[in-house]
């Protein structure tokens, strides 16, 4: 067994990059391989103080010969008192070709969903990538998310298995385009996890309920791997298309990579005091996808958005079954709306998404509906991008929404209506598929300017001019709680991204 000095010794090594880097872990076969079969291990100790770095480093020196290579960890959990946190501590790998940020040494990642994984050519835990396992120094990562004042001790086993290495799979990866129905309406999910992060759904299971949910397209994005890129075979059809992405989950915050090219991995091993994000929003990008926060206002420990809003293509506002953390989204999304007309600057669409894990979590509660020329990659970022889209709780809840204005002028969601300013225009809401007892509302820059219960036939009209709107926007809710429409606004059900009014 191999101790390892207090950390309250070390802090100076950890400097201000976050990082502290223990003693190498090697292995009595350094100078020659073992003969196949052979195995060996090694235990590393060690304890971790409060205000330990964000990463922990286990350097690994890996001789010729190995075939697998698998590590297990464990970490106190003393009891803390009430509203403080107690241990997390989450582990990964990076592989002989170092931990530069954004590099190519990265092998996978569980968080704090699992206590042991393995990696060799052939297989890999899931949350890892299949591999050779090459000489050379390899990085076993610990990742200290919140530490109990008492510290956090930790035991680090890593077992060496020599053999032959086996052949690795190449990856088969999901289409980029389903049969679909032409320019049409098409739903999705796009905010998932499985057994290949912290979910509980397998991947056929997922397809299934996506399906079962009445969806076109999902999106896999599991926490801070790439590795179920390539676990949806046989998965995808004429009737359902399945993306791949990541959900980088930061220390200040969670952003979705949507719609990524397959296999492409974005690093997370930054806070936002270290001015890194652009550089990875600018490769989610130069991979073909969006950059999308998420859940901006969930108070889990690191979930609350501290990037800003400058790189973003869209944002999460409504992430699940809809709760306060999304009436704030909501709010502050609508603020930046104003903003952006006010200084004529670009505005960021809404999106909704289940981030479900496992049951009885919904999959497509909520979902996006998105307006796009096909059911294909390109064409379904394109109008997400460009706010072609509404949000429902489900599929049973069907939406038209647009704004007319004189000599047939008419603006859908998303767009602008170009007319003058003081013309009269007409917004139009028709909707099916609510609970009884919703309410809609028309909302524009000035606020909530029409509410009134959903007729029997679904359809509501309001009139103005883009001199007292500068845009519309449809809401349909549940009813408050306890009957008072002056109160707190109810759970909402559906709502839409903006129609603009007046001439640029």
């Amino acid at each position: 067994m191999m101790h390892r000095r207090d950390l309250l010794k070390l802090t100076a090594v950890a400097g201000a990059a976050g990082v502290l880097t223990l003693d190498t872990v090697t292995f009595a076969h350094a100078d020659g391989p073992a003969r196949p079969g052979a195995e060996e291990s090694r235990k590393v100790t060690g304890r971790l103080p409060v205000g330990a770095p964000d990463f922990v480093y286990l350097p690994v020196d890996v001789p010729r010969g190995v075939r697998e290579i698998a590590v297990s960890y464990t970490y106190d959990r003393p009891a803390v008192p009430p509203g403080t946190p107690g241990n997390a501590c989450d582990i990964g790998v990076f592989d002989e070709r170092g931990t530069d940020l954004g590099g190519a040494g990265f092998r996978g990642w569980s968080g704090g969903a699992r206590t042991e994984f393995a990696i060799a050519a052939d297989r890999a835990t899931p949350g890892y990538l299949p591999g050779p396992v090459r000489p050379g120094t390899w990085h076993v990562c610990l990742g200290p998310y919140t530490v109990a004042p008492q510290g956090l001790a930790y035991e680090v086993t890593v077992t060496l298995r020599y053999g032959a290495p086996g052949t690795t799979p190449r990856p088969v990866y999901p289409p980029q385009r389903a049969k679909g129905r032409g320019r049409a309406w098409y739903r999705g999910d796009n905010h998932l996890h499985s057994v290949y992060s912290d979910g509980l759904r397998t991947p056929a299971q997922i397809a299934a309920a996506a399906r079962a949910a009445g969806l076109d397209w999902i999106t896999t994005t599991e926490h801070n791997t790439t590795s179920a890129h390539g676990a949806w075979e046989g998965l995808w059809g004429a009737d359902l298309l399945i993306l791949t992405g990541e959900e980088v989950t930061t220390r200040n915050g969670h952003v979705l990579a949507l719609g990524t090219d397959p296999g492409t991995f974005v690093d997370w091993r930054y806070r936002a005091r270290d001015n890194a994000f652009g550089r990875f929003a600018r490769t989610i990008r130069r991979a073909g996808g969006l950059v999308v926060p998420a859940h901006p206002h969930a108070t889990c420990v690191g979930c609350n958005w501290k990037f800003g809003f400058g790189e973003a293509d869209a944002v999460e506002v409504w992430n699940g079954p809809f709760t306060p953390d999304d009436e704030v989204a909501i709010a502050e999304w609508d603020n930046a709306l104003v903003a952006a007309v006010r200084g004529g600057g670009r505005w960021l669409p809404a999106m909704g998404n289940s981030d479900a894990h496992r049951e009885p979590q919904t999959i497509g509660l909520p979902q996006t509906v998105v307006h796009a020329e096909d059911l294909s990659r390109p064409a379904l970022l394109a109008a997400i991008r460009a706010g072609h889209s509404w949000i429902a709780e489900s599929s049973a809840v069907r939406l038209s929404f647009e704004v007319t204005g004189g000599r047939g002028a008419r603006a859908g969601i998303g767009e602008r209506l170009r007319v003058d300013h003081d013309a009269r225009v007409t917004a139009r809401l028709e909707v099916s598929g609510v609970p009884a007892g919703c309410t809609a509302s028309f909302v524009t820059d000035q606020g909530r300017l029409l509410t009134a219960p959903v007729p029997p036939d679904g359809r509501l009209e309001w009139r103005t001019t883009p001199s007292y709107a500068a845009y519309v926007r449809a809401e349909v809710r549940r009813p408050a709680e306890g009957g008072d429409p002056a109160g707190v606004p109810g759970p909402m059900v559906a709502m839409t991204n903006p129609v603009f009014l007046g001439r640029e």
